[in-house]
């Protein structure tokens, strides 16, 4: 996980409102002047075109050399990593094969990076602007950038000069060719543009002085909000672009939210790639103008952008008005009437947009393409099976109203096997004039003689064609009420799978399969450690993904590396990196990258809006669940550690006091021996309990030590087999001199048992027993030991008759420094270390130690070991 940012530059733009004004020289002179402060400046790129005295003031300045194409070297700059860069032209649009298609792409690398950068930008360049510019230029410019990027910047200059200064510089020369001078200022820089122009440029800082540091106000607990909400249409109309843009600026110039929506209808599945690619197109131009792209599903596209605009708040409605002319005699409303209708206390903003022939020819086209072959086929099947079946019924001697019901089934049938309302019109039409051809008299004409059966036709006509478009309603409803369930259930299953997985791997491995099941893609996982990805993870949608598309070669690891360190999408659909075979997602929550998910897309292919929105909301989900999967180990580390601390602090205050009262006894019975002549019985005495002191002593700090082998690892078991006899007797002789004043026998079987076991560490857990049975049963009491075998593991018991364990104590008596009768860890010799180091010897030994009730009094203490199985050679 990424858990560290550096310091991100800060950018610095030139601003003008045309060419010749003077951005580049003031943004050198600049850097000059921040050179000679002792900065660490170097030039990255200036234009060419630029006046001969500023290519000169350029080439003084430390460079990074250009690339061979003329373009800016971004992996250079990195590699020297200069405090400031200088870095022309910020709208520019990148040569073919770079990392990223704009340079303003480049330039927020190197702020990422932590490299201030000083660059330049006219005002024809904003997104937001480019059409006002246009509609004074008569020129549409092609290299735009972001306003976030314009918003965002540390410092905006403006290189303000007079538009009759500017032209006096374009006839000297300075500004265009020579040859160009004449047609630059009867065509582009006319004093009348140059005004306008200006005053754009000008108007567009103010706009951004007055918003910069502006906070935003809460709205509730813990949401924010601004005074003003937009809401503006996206679709895949080619002058959608037009009305986002003028919905960016009445966003900016009201200091608003803008929201962008997209209505899915049931026809958004039958769009060609044409009309997909743009209105891809316009959600990308959304989110750069600073737009939040919202998705909702309906038929009604009026209806449902009133509803968003009530439910969300929104304050302010931006949509298009199509200048094609309404048809006099329809008494369908257009999109504009029924949205002032559905909103009438919202301010609805039109913004006429002419539809161009190139639409009116794409949306002919679209209706061509439904209207197939096999459909019309279908159509005229369903037609002919309704006449038979009229034919057979009036054999029967069926009445009319019969015929007719089997008509408007067959109608009903071809709206539902059919996918375009056409067919409908055309078999509820053909219907009426089949039924009247062949049924009404005189037959197999479309004359009839009863006055009534016009009336009939056109109650006939009608009720055909209204129970097709219901049914056809239905059943694209149907279809997009199954599609939108069946994604929702994909949500609600990972947000389930998440919760219940226990560590990140299985997290990141259902996150993985959930986006294979929702998008039938093949998807690729990087996981991240240590500051770096990891070996990818691989879901194939078809049994050959691996090897077919070649998801792990050099580029693609890259790619996924860029988008780790960058915390943004890159690769396939992309502006950056778009040559990958697949895209690129950051699964990312609070700043901190926690992996990289490749989605397998086909060339020129493209998510659409809605899985899109659920990608990100099934990323955003991994995400924050990984993050409480990183949060529990730290939780538990610190758990842990705040337990070690414990045991470390019960561990100096029992030693503190169980070694103090031993070596006391010690010290003072030895000056007793060195001070005063004492009889033989005396001094006996005494050397006897300076022996016991310090046997008690070295049982101690053999305990301590095994304890700290066993929880640390660093304990060699060295496993044998060994003859139990052999090891009991060996504890037995090791044990408490105190065990002449208690009965201590072995009841062992006559047959020979062999163990598989660590000799040195089952003697010791058999001295902890017996000495924990000396100390906490009265003299005169009696110990044994016994040993029995139980299919391949031997048990063996220690045994005394005295007062016994508690049940409420049986639970923690091989808890580390508890004693039984007094809870306190440092009591008088009973640190709590014996019992929890035999449990610890006899796990590592694949066995068991429990505790139970002795009859008729007393406490039994059991262990298992492994049997070995004598072999007998004769």
């Amino acid at each position: 996980m990424e858990t560290h940012r550096e310091r991100r530059g800060e950018l610095k733009i030139f601003f003008g409102y045309a060419a010749g004004v003077g951005k580049t020289s003031a943004m050198l002179k600049s850097a000059w002047e921040q050179l000679e402060k002792g900065r660490d400046v170097v030039c990255g790129h200036v234009e060419q075109h630029s006046r001969a005295s500023v290519l000169e003031m350029a080439a003084e300045l430390p460079q990074v050399p250009e690339k061979e194409n003329r373009e800016l070297d971004l992996d250079g700059l990195m590699a020297r990593r200069p405090e400031l860069a200088v870095v022309d032209e910020l709208a520019h649009t990148n040569r073919p094969g770079g990392r990223h298609e704009k340079r303003y792409q480049d330039i927020e690398e190197l702020l990422n990076s932590g490299i201030d950068v000083y660059t330049t930008l006219n005002v024809q360049h904003l997104e937001s602007l480019c059409d006002v510019a246009a509609s004074i230029t008569g020129t549409i410019v092609r290299e735009r950038i972001p306003d976030k990027i314009f918003d965002r910047a540390a410092q905006v200059e403006l290189v303000d000069l007079e538009p009759e200064e500017l032209r006096r510089r374009i006839r000297e020369g300075d500004v265009v060719r020579e040859s160009q001078i004449e047609t630059a200022l009867q065509n582009y820089f006319t004093l009348e543009k140059l005004t306008a122009l200006r005053k754009l440029a000008l108007r567009r800082c103010a706009e951004r002085s007055g918003h910069a540091g502006k906070p935003e106000r809460r709205k509730g607990a813990g949401e924010f909000r601004t005074e003003e909400s937009i809401l503006v249409g996206l679709s895949s109309s080619p002058s959608n672009e037009k009305i986002l843009r003028a919905a960016a600026r009445m966003a900016g110039a009201f200091g608003g939210r803008l929201t962008a929506l997209f209505v899915e209808t049931p026809e958004t599945e039958a769009m060609n790639r044409e009309n997909k690619e743009r209105l891809r197109n316009h959600m990308h131009l959304a989110e750069q103008l600073g737009a939040v792209i919202e998705t909702v599903y309906g038929e009604d596209v009026a209806f449902q952008i009133a509803e968003y605009a009530r439910i969300s708040g929104t304050t302010k409605v931006v949509v298009g008005r199509s200048g094609v002319k309404k048809n006099r005699f329809s008494l369908k409303a257009s999109f504009s009437e029924k949205l002032t209708f559905y909103l009438p206390d919202i301010d609805i903003y039109i913004i006429p947009e002419q539809e161009t022939a190139e639409a009116v020819l794409h949306r002919k086209k679209v209706l061509n393409e439904k209207l197939t072959s096999g459909d019309f086929v279908k159509s005229l099947l369903i037609l002919v099976g309704a006449t038979i079946i009229g034919k057979a019924f009036q054999s029967l001697g069926f009445g009319e109203a019969n015929i007719i019901m089997v008509y408007i089934l067959g109608v009903l049938v071809t709206a539902v096997a059919t996918s375009h309302r056409v067919f409908s019109l055309c078999s509820s039409l053909v219907s009426v004039l089949a039924f009247n051809f062949f049924f009404t008299k005189p037959e197999y004409t479309l004359k009839a003689y009863d006055a009534s059966y016009p009336v009939t036709f056109l109650i006939m006509f009608t009720a055909a064609f209204l129970a097709s478009s219901l049914a056809l309603k239905i059943k694209k409803q149907a279809r997009q009420s199954a599609k939108t369930a069946y994604r929702t259930q994909v949500l609600l299953d990972t947000n389930q799978l998440l919760q219940q997985e226990k560590d990140g791997a299985g997290i990141a491995k259902t996150a993985v399969r959930q986006l294979m099941k929702l998008l039938k893609r093949d998807i690729i996982y990087y996981g991240a450690s240590g500051g770096s990805l990891e070996e990818p993870l691989i879901c194939p949608a078809g049994e050959d993904g691996r090897g077919r598309f070649g998801y792990l070669d050099d580029n693609e690891k890259a790619v996924a590396a860029w988008v780790y360190r960058n915390n943004k999408r890159a690769g396939a659909s992309t502006s950056t990196l778009g040559s990958a075979k697949c895209l690129y997602l950051a699964i990312r929550s609070q700043g901190a990258v926690y992996g990289v998910v490749g989605i397998a897309l086909e060339q020129g292919e493209s998510l659409s809006a809605f899985e899109n929105n659920l990608v990100l909301s099934i990323l955003l989900e991994c995400a924050v669940a990984l993050e409480k999967e990183q949060l529990r180990q730290k939780r538990e580390e610190a758990q842990a550690q705040a337990k070690n601390e414990q045991l470390r602090a019960n561990l100096l205050r029992s030693i503190s006091h169980d070694l103090r009262t031993p070596l006391t006894s010690i010290s003072g019975n030895a000056g007793i021996l060195m001070s005063n002549p004492l009889d033989e019985i005396t001094r006996k005495r005494l050397y006897t309990d300076i022996y016991d002191d310090s046997m008690w002593l070295y049982n101690l700090v053999e305990n301590l030590l095994s304890v700290t082998r066993m929880e640390d690892g660093t304990m060699h078991i060295n496993m044998q087999a060994e003859l139990l006899e052999e090891l009991v007797m060996e504890a037995l002789r090791h044990v408490s001199r105190k065990s002449k004043e208690h009965v201590i026998r072995a009841e062992l079987p006559d047959d020979l048992q062999l163990v598989r076991v660590d000799s040195k560490l089952i003697v010791q857990v058999l001295i902890n027993l017996v000495d924990n049975a000396i100390k906490y049963t009265p003299g005169g009491s009696e110990i044994v030991i016994r040993s029995r075998a139980e299919g391949g593991r031997v048990l063996i018991s220690v045994a005394d008759d005295g007062p016994g364990i508690p049940d409420e104590q049986k639970s923690r008596v091989f808890e580390m420094f508890y004693t039984a009768g007094n809870t306190v860890a440092d009591s008088r010799r009973g640190m709590g270390l014996g019992l929890a180091l035999c449990k610890s010897i006899i796990t590592a030994h694949g066995g068991q130690i429990t505790v139970t009730d002795n009859s008729p009094h007393g406490a039994v203490f059991t262990f298992s070991l492994t049997a070995e199985e004598v072999k007998i050679h004769e």
